[in-house]
């Protein structure tokens, strides 16, 4: 238990590094970015333009500017807006993060789920049209960008069929049409690798006793067959949730959802630095938090990984 509190700690000082290194990298190329963070600044004069950087800093040379960033971001300060009335970054992103993780994690579960069911159900029916069906539907879900299906799924439910809202927030019924549209490529990754895996599960030693053992098929699959083809799966959660965050911005955007991706875009367009690192950061963040959630579940799922571990650092 200790060796193992000592890996997770070995890990949580990874993710500390990560961020660091991530918002230093962030801040300094944020600075070649083209243009201002001044939206009218021809009609700005340029002592005006000169006291508005004076204001916020940017008359500073750029390592002196990065070390102000980086001491308030120690003290949890992400600055404040350039383009939102001075609203500090942490109040303009607080009530955006809630449809945001709302829709990611739909997504994820959504999508996990039935890509692991369709999965399963084309392995145990290899080399049939069912197999043959389940594959070229993950083929095509990993195909079409989500931005595509999102548009498609407006039109068809939203004004053809009118069974759910095109756009805006009001809760969940809004966000059912963005959920299936971010949960695609989830659902396509996941039916791809559990199909991998289990068509090499099933034909294992042990499989073969439970079988022997007069246990119908379905349960020898998912009770014995899943456990073990998920851990591959857990490999892919990680860059699946990074693939989901990007492809949130541009979904979240066609169903004019206030979300982190929404307000990330409008800072990038507009310059706007403190909210373009607070974004980036929250994203990074996010990132690492799933990263090490995915080294747990290792441990969870097969116990001769935790023990590998727990050895590895002894």
């Amino acid at each position: 238990m200790k060796s193992y509190a000592k890996f997770l700690g070995k890990r949580i000082l990874y993710m500390l590094l990560t961020l660091f290194l991530i918002a230093s990298i962030t801040f300094f190329l944020m600075k070649l970015l083209p243009g201002t963070p001044y939206s009218n600044q021809d009609k700005l004069s340029e002592e005006q333009i000169y006291i508005m950087n004076e204001k916020y800093g940017l008359n500073e040379p750029i390592p002196v500017q990065y070390l102000v960033y980086i001491t308030g971001l120690l003290k949890g300060d992400l600055g404040v807006s350039f383009q939102f009335n001075n609203t500090p970054v942490t109040e303009l992103l607080s009530p955006r993060v809630g449809p945001s993780m709302q829709l990611g994690i739909q997504a994820v579960a959504l999508g996990t789920i039935l890509g692991i069911v369709l999965g399963v159900i084309a392995a145990m029916n290899q080399n049939t049209w069912i197999d043959t069906t389940a594959t070229f539907t993950a083929i095509l879900g990993r195909s079409i960008p989500n931005f595509v299906i999102a548009v498609l799924l407006q039109l068809i439910f939203g004004v053809y069929l009118k069974w759910f809202p095109i756009a805006l927030w009001s809760g969940f019924q809004s966000s059912i049409l963005p959920t299936i549209a971010l949960a695609i490529s989830p659902l396509a990754d996941s039916a791809r690798f559990i199909r991998t895996e289990m068509v090499e599960v099933l034909s294992s030693d042990y499989v073969e006793l439970a079988r022997a053992k007069g246990l119908s098929r379905w349960t020898v699959a998912f009770k014995h067959g899943v456990r073990n083809a998920l851990i591959p799966l857990v490999t892919i959660l990680g860059p699946m949730a990074v693939g989901l965050m990007t492809g949130s911005m541009v979904v979240e955007n066609i169903f004019a959802i206030p979300g982190i991706g929404e307000q990330f875009v409008k800072s990038i367009m507009t310059n706007d630095y403190p909210t373009i690192m607070g974004v980036t950061i929250l994203y990074s963040a996010l990132l690492v938090g799933i990263i090490l959630v995915v080294d747990i579940l290792y441990g969870v799922i097969d116990p001769r990984i935790r023990v590998s571990n727990e050895g590895g650092d002894k």
